[in-house]
């Protein structure tokens, strides 16, 4: 008994100390409450801010995680050096020590006022911010980054600072770009199906030639290589070589500055289509995607390409959008037998989503209703991606916005989504002037434009043409969101002065207004209306024929105008595919002679090759009197300059002796093609070839003078979209043309943008 006395004793003892010691333990990882911050070392920086930093309040609990939580989120400013945290007797003291504070900021080592402004733009260092090592760091890596990108692969940063009073700092950016990364050769491993040379025409990237002075591809430039894979790899995908890899691209240096870019490629065997099968719920009607199955039939056992898969998706968005199918999701299962890629699109109904909000970001000047009128889907309505796309480019092509974007996310209900739509305002108002130069006079224009005034997407123009024998001036407005609504009003004056006495043997003055509207007739197509007033005077020459002396006197006349507008254009401006088919008509109401003028245009873009957009256009005119007498003067029809460059307006057409007179139909050919892109600079600088093919005929007096020899010509055509606004420049050198014809050789307009 005695012995087991004394071991119960010790056992008590022992656990007696064990449950101290554990109480001890437990209790410094226990949470104290914190009953006074006290902060300490802040000069700029208020206690409160700290405070808001750190996430504590008075009388929070706090633990040794909510000690390292804090002294991170403190560091994670980058407002301070050196932050210190104790808590002692329920008391939380915060020692911190404040980073500089960036007084001014200096770039030494670059000219170039655009490369200087590319590279700094959206660094985190500024003017009145905090400096820190860090921030320093990724900063430079974000230059050296943008130098890479523009060719400059040598490039070394050095910081220098200078300490000032009251704990601030001017920072000293010296930055020595080195010389360019020039690319002297471009390799090709592992291609055996295509010359090297016939991929090099495929890439943006270009080997150094002392030619190629004034390109900016002959420069490495990581954002274009990683470009050039997807060009070369959509290229074989489109060739048939369904599993091609572009494996690697790196840059080998060579000598000095000159690198080896190498493009490793693994084009394995060629692929065709086998056979497409197109599955379809059960409740919908097989006749609808009968252009579809039109599709499967060309393509089958034609080489597989990605492009050709992409068309078929395309044309089941839009048999979505013309059957109203709003819910639809179409998926792509491949199976490959020996060298037959086989196809199974199937549509399966998916979830019907509804829009809950549309948020609209962005817009400091325009009205938010200028944007929503563009819009072909709205809160409420059943979510369509193919919809809101088209909503976006509708928002683009009110050419008011630099930018446009847009993200979906969840709503607060499962079935619901949410579209934020951000756009970027670009300076809407333009200065224009602009001058031709021919061998028959010069043309001198001034205009002032608004695309947005009072942000309510108002376009108004006021524009004055003062020519050897004419002065026209005019003010419109177009109005796309007339009382708040989707609907497209127009209206305007104009007032012109017409002096052609000595050259066509009479002078016209002519005022008068017109007012229109413009709206949707169906998907794409839409119907114009506009009616004009307008009074004209009319004066001929003593020399004058009789024929033309009989049009002397005043006219009152009012027309009415109907026009069809069928676009199918990609983009409005910068198109690069898709058509565009116009139709107008000019009916008299009341009027001295009653003349019918239509109108036809039609425009097709596409994209040939890489970087070459090739449109195709088409115009015819006619003008005929309802009576049996000529047609005034004043709506003779004259090919216009841009339609047949390299004539002068008016110089083509029926002469009543000397005089041009006009003519009663005119047909006009153009065919445009882009150049390559030569500059740095290459998204403002646009060249393009082209070939005007034309004639003006027909006039009331079968014995005047009339000519059927078509007139022809082929120039080249500069468009450089400049800091201070556009430039337009074209040389035209006439093939075929009567002696009689006048000519110009070159004309430029400048214009500027505020």
């Amino acid at each position: 008994m005695y012995i087991n006395l004394k071991m119960f004793k010790i056992l008590t003892l022992t656990s007696a100390k064990i449950l101290f010691i554990s109480f001890f333990l437990t209790s410094n990882a226990l949470t104290d409450i914190v009953k006074k911050i006290q902060i300490s070392g802040n000069e700029r920086i208020a206690n409160e801010t700290i405070i808001m930093f750190a996430k504590i309040k008075s009388n929070n609990d706090v633990n040794e995680d909510d000690l390292n939580r804090i002294l991170k989120d403190l560091y994670d400013t980058n407002f301070f050096k050196n932050v210190s945290i104790n808590l002692d007797q329920n008391v939380l003291n915060i020692f911190v020590e404040e980073n500089p504070l960036i007084e001014n900021i200096e770039y030494n080592g670059i000219k170039s006022k655009t490369l200087l402004n590319e590279i700094t733009k959206n660094l985190n260092l500024k003017a009145r911010s905090s400096y820190s090592d860090i921030l320093f760091r990724n900063d430079k890596n974000k230059i050296i980054s943008k130098l890479k990108n523009a060719g400059y692969y040598f490039s070394n940063i050095e910081l220098e600072k200078v300490d000032l009073e009251d704990n601030k700092v001017d920072l000293i950016f010296n930055i020595d770009i080195g010389d360019k990364a020039k690319i002297k050769k471009i390799s090709f491993v592992g291609n055996k199906i295509y010359k090297d040379s016939k991929l090099r025409g495929l890439i943006v990237s270009e080997e150094y030639k002392f030619w190629k002075f004034i390109s900016g591809k002959k420069y490495l430039n990581e954002s274009l290589i990683n470009f050039d894979r997807r060009l070369l790899k959509n290229f074989y995908l489109n060739k048939g070589y369904y599993d091609v890899e572009i494996n690697s691209s790196f840059a080998k240096l060579v000598n000095d500055n000159q690198f080896e870019l190498i493009f490793s490629i693994d084009a394995k065997n060629k692929f065709y289509f086998g056979d497409l099968e197109l599955k379809l719920p059960s409740d919908y009607e097989a006749s609808n995607f009968n252009k579809l199955q039109e599709l499967f039939v060309e393509i089958k056992n034609k080489p597989y390409s990605i492009n050709a898969v992409e068309d078929i998706i395309d044309e089941i968005d839009n048999i979505a959008i013309s059957e109203q199918y709003e819910s639809i999701k179409a998926t792509v299962s491949e199976n490959i037998v020996d060298d037959k890629i086989n196809l199974v699109f199937e549509i399966e109904e998916t979830t019907k989503f509804f829009v809950e909000k549309i948020n609209i970001f962005g817009n400091n000047i325009t009205r938010e209703n200028v944007i929503r009128n563009q819009l072909y889907i709205d809160e409420g309505d059943p979510f369509n991606e193919i919809l809101s796309n088209k909503s976006i480019n509708e928002i683009k092509s009110l050419n008011i916005f630099r930018d446009v974007n847009y993200e979906i996310f969840e709503g607060e209900n499962e079935n619901s989504k949410v579209i934020n739509i951000t756009v970027e305002e670009k300076p809407t108002g333009e200065i224009m002037a602009g001058a031709g130069f021919g061998t028959d006079g010069e043309v001198i224009e001034f205009g002032i434009k608004e695309n947005n005034y009072l942000g309510k997407g108002l376009k108004v123009e006021s524009n004055l043409s003062l020519g050897t024998d004419k002065i026209t001036g005019k003010f419109d407005v177009i109005d796309p969101n007339f009382n708040d609504t989707s609907k497209l009003v127009n209206y305007g004056i104009q007032a012109s002065e017409t002096d052609k006495l000595t050259r066509f043997g009479y002078k016209s003055k002519k005022i008068g207004g017109l007012f229109g509207t413009k709206f949707e007739f169906f998907e794409d197509v839409k119907l114009g209306i506009q009616g004009s007033s307008f009074i004209e005077d009319i004066e001929t020459a003593s020399t004058a024929s009789e024929r033309l002396k009989k049009q002397a006197g005043d006219y009152f006349d009012t027309y009415i105008n109907f026009n069809l507008d069928y676009d199918k254009r990609n983009q409005k401006f910068q198109t690069s595919d898709g058509f565009r088919s116009f139709y107008s008509v000019d009916l008299p109401i009341l009027s001295e002679n009653y003349t019918v003028t239509n109108f036809y245009n039609y425009k097709i873009f596409s994209e040939l090759y890489e970087n070459n957009i090739t449109s195709l256009g088409f115009s015819l005119k006619t003008a005929n009197s309802l009576t049996d007498d000529d047609i005034k003067l004043s709506e003779r029809l004259y090919i216009p300059q841009k339609q047949l460059r390299g004539f002068i307006n008016g110089g083509v057409g029926p002469k009543d002796g000397d005089d041009f007179i006009g003519g009663n139909y005119y047909a006009v050919i153009n065919l445009n093609s882009s150049l390559p892109q030569v500059l740095p600079n290459s998204q403002n600088f646009e060249v393009a070839t082209f070939v005007d093919i034309g004639n003006l005929w027909g006039v009331d007096d079968p014995s005047l003078d009339t000519s059927s020899k078509i007139r022809s010509s082929v120039g080249i055509g500069v468009d450089w979209f400049t800091p201070v606004g556009p430039m337009s420049f074209s040389l035209a050198q006439p093939l075929t043309k009567e002696k009689t014809d006048k000519t110009e050789t070159f004309r430029f307009n400048l214009g500027t943008t505020f």
